[in-house]
């Protein structure tokens, strides 16, 4: 009998298809790559038109014996690595180093791990596919140039071991400016004013929000303005001038792709992108359920397509039949509509069979398993049915010159909301405002006005800085999750409350990338790459051909940014900090974590410190000193010296300044102080800027 050998990337793959295949077959697995690019030294021959040099990875001896050992005895070998860029290539590596060239060698692959989809890649096994594999080649080529080539240029210039990648650098900037954004953002002061109006025989009053006046809509920037209207609508009569009833569709959503996947666990189940990826990666490749055996229970999980094959969504609205009913079946399939290139060949993710619902296999999941599965499962259901659909009552009132509005929303039919309701969404606005007609009598009850400042834009989480990324063409489904934890990993980034923090070394680095590499941190130069990358997986363009055109500019930005650094000398900066053991004088050292105090007399005195670095300014609790200070995860604030006696902390540098309206301190906001007493909104210029201004209109 014919002796067939399939080759997977892991260890569970290979366990679940050899169910499916018998006993002719044997299924291993090469536990991810087998080759790379040495760890050592840059690994490509710049001189030889950009040739890389790959070689074993170190601890893949025996698993590539054991690989050699079976092809020897195998009749055909069937490569069967992931349905992507990354799969090929490793594909690829395995035919070079299992040397296939003389044995019958195809390649498969499976968009999920069912027995029917594994059979039938079999009976359309093809050649590697060598316009993927070089697609993935530029990407690591271009990404070992510019890290190998850039990090001893951070060592040199900030004094730690640090490195430097060509996509978390981008992403580190996008945290940085929006950062800078927030710390600059002045807040506007605004007032809302809601009319609470009796009308007969109903409980409650109808809540009527101003909008303006008879010429449009208005906006009470002070308390002065809010005085000024209130005083012009007393003894107004409020009356009905309008009602309008309308009916509003919400469209079901798209089902998953790799970022809307990671944004909504991250939103909704509070995983990190890493974590989602990893078990949404045991979801793929295999869950053992009762009476089943292991079952793959999600198609492939690294997608940005979200085309749905004619089959699933059959199966889908089938079961939207059978358990909801016809009227809840969607009319027509929804595409998405995106100019950028999609990796159609894949589908959305969405399960591998419908019979599987959460409930019936809760018992055989971990909870996290559990919850990510529904979450996908529910998303896809989704996905196949009708729109929800709202009913609209909107109320226009008068009060002499200036008008109002009361509004109320009805779910009418919940359509796809019924299994997929993220954000809990129902019938709003008071019930009784059904009731209204033309005639009906308003009475003022009261007025309820409130005092808003507007709000600097959010700090980037990692589901808003994956959509960011998506959105703006950088990086691809496999590397939104490495990205991010990449630059948390290396502590450029700290996470708190999900929302992501730049450090004081994070800053360092972009401030020193921006200068040196603008093109590497440049969003659109970046976007660009991928978009070559795109064509080489197409097939128009050359992947050593991306290498030539970039690598030139890019030799020029090191040996300049070299000639610079050689000129710059960091010395340590000596403090009035004396050391507790031997007597001298403290210095700032520079670490992993960031600045701290060190004794000169190292290594005889290895005394440390933190330091605590002094902006100036006063306490304004206690009247010590303020410091710079961080949290443990690296996040900058500034704190009292006599902390914890003191309780004084402030994420903006406070100023000497008091406000002139409410005398709380100020903060530094670019060129702005703006009160820390957030009922006041007192905003002036700092005086500094004032003085350089004059000095350069004399």
């Amino acid at each position: 009998m014919p002796k067939y050998l399939v080759i997977v990337e892991s260890p569970a793959k290979a366990k679940t298809i050899k169910k499916f295949l018998g006993k002719n077959y044997e299924v291993m697995a090469s536990n991810g790559h087998v080759r790379d690019l040495p760890k050592s030294t840059l690994g490509v021959d710049i001189e030889n038109d950009f040739e890389p040099k790959y070689i074993t990875i170190r601890g893949k001896g025996e698993v590539l014996a054991a690989l050699r050992k079976a092809v020897k005895k195998a009749d055909k070998v069937y490569l069967a690595t992931d349905p992507d860029r990354e799969g090929e290539a490793i594909s690829w590596h395995l035919y070079h180093a299992l040397k296939l060239e003389n044995k019958k060698c195809s390649r498969i692959t499976f968009n999920e791990i069912t027995k029917s989809a594994v059979k039938d890649s079999i009976k359309h096994a093809r050649e590697i596919d060598m316009n993927l594999v070089d697609a993935q080649q530029a990407r690591r080529v271009l990404d070992r140039i510019v890290g190998y080539q850039i990090s001893p240029i951070l060592w040199a210039k900030i004094k730690r071991g640090l490195s430097a990648g060509r996509v978390q650098s981008v992403a580190l900037r996008l945290i940085c400016d929006r950062e800078e954004e927030i710390n600059l953002f002045i807040p506007q002061e605004y007032w809302s004013l809601t009319a609470l109006l009796d009308m007969k025989g109903a409980k409650k009053p109808l809540e009527a929000k101003f909008v303006g006046n008879r010429d449009g809509k208005m906006e009470i920037h002070s308390k002065e303005e809010m005085e000024q209207l209130l005083s012009d609508l007393e003894g107004k009569e409020f009356k009905v001038d309008s009602i309008k009833v309308s009916e509003r569709l919400k469209k079901n959503p798209l089902p998953f792709t790799t970022s809307t996947m990671q944004q909504d666990a991250a939103s909704k189940l509070n995983f990190a992108t890493q974590k989602t990826m990893r078990i949404a990666q045991q979801l793929y490749e295999g869950v053992d359920i009762k009476g089943k055996g292991t079952v793959g229970l999600i198609t492939y999980l690294r997608t940005d397509s979200t085309r749905i094959s004619v089959e699933a969504d059959a199966n889908a609205k089938n079961y939207i039949t059978e358990h909801y009913g016809e009227q809840y079946i969607g009319k027509a399939a929804i595409a998405k509509k995106d100019d950028k290139k999609v990796q159609d060949a894949h589908e959305a993710i969405r399960p591998t069979d419908m019979s599987l619902s959460p409930a019936s296999i809760k018992e055989q999941l971990s909870r996290d398993q559990f919850r990510l599965y529904q979450l996908i499962w529910n998303r896809f259901l989704a996905s196949r049915m009708a729109p929800a659909r709202y009913e609209n009552t909107s109320v226009k009132i008068s009060a002499g010159e200036y008008r109002f509005s009361a509004s109320a929303s009805k779910i009418a039919f919940d359509g796809f909301l019924s299994v997929y309701n993220i954000n809990n969404e129902k019938s709003e606005g008071n019930g009784m405002i059904k009731s209204i007609d033309k005639d009906t009598e308003l009475k003022l009850h009261d007025y309820e006005s409130k005092q808003h400042f507007t709000q600097p834009p959010a700090h980037y989480t990692e589901a808003s800085l994956v959509r960011t990324l998506e959105e703006l063409g950088i990086g691809r489904p496999s590397t939104y999750a490495p990205t991010i934890s990449t630059i948390v990993a290396r502590r450029y980034v700290v996470k708190e409350k999900k929302n992501l923090y730049v450090t004081e070394l994070g800053e360092a680095v972009n401030s020193m990338m921006k200068k040196a590499f603008s093109s590497i941190v440049d969003v659109n130069f970046t976007a660009m790459m991928e978009g070559l990358l795109d064509m080489v997986e197409e097939g128009k363009v050359r992947w050593k051909s991306v290498i030539e055109n970039f690598y030139p500019d890019f030799e020029i930005a090191v040996k300049s940014a070299e000639k610079e650094l050689e000129k710059v000398k960091i010395e340590d900066e000596v403090t009035d900090v004396i050391c507790d053991q031997c007597g001298r004088n403290m210095v700032v050292k520079y670490g992993p974590y960031g600045k701290f105090l060190a004794c000169p007399g190292f290594p005889e005195c290895r005394s440390t410190k933190p330091h605590f670095e002094k902006v100036g300014v006063p306490c304004p609790l206690c009247g010590g000193e303020v410091v710079l200070k961080k949290t443990k995860k690296g996040r900058k604030y500034y704190g009292c010296e006599n902390n914890p006696e003191c309780d004084f902390i402030s994420w903006q540098k406070p100023s000497t300044i008091k406000c002139e309206k409410c005398g709380s301190y100020m903060i530094e906001k670019g060129k702005k102080l703006v009160c820390s007493n957030k009922e006041c909104g007192y905003v002036c210029s700092r005086p500094e800027e004032s003085k350089q201004e004059q000095a350069s209109a004399n």
